[in-house]
């Protein structure tokens, strides 16, 4: 089993769990700002398939 020789830095651990978190936070821009395109009806470039028949089964 494969095992580190030495132990890891706290200075580069804190870089990996940075790096980590700056994803994390651009992703969730990404997907909010895509959101708020697809309700105000503005998408370009996202395919969204709009369930009609939904709304016309409750009628």
């Amino acid at each position: 089993m494969a095992v580190p020789k030495k132990k890891t830095s706290k200075g580069k651990r804190n870089q990996r769990h940075a790096t980590w978190k700056g994803k994390a936070a651009i992703a969730a821009e990404k997907a909010l700002s895509i959101g708020k395109s697809v309700l105000t009806g503005r998408a370009q470039g996202f395919v969204y398939p709009m369930n009609d028949s939904s709304e016309e089964e409750s009628d």
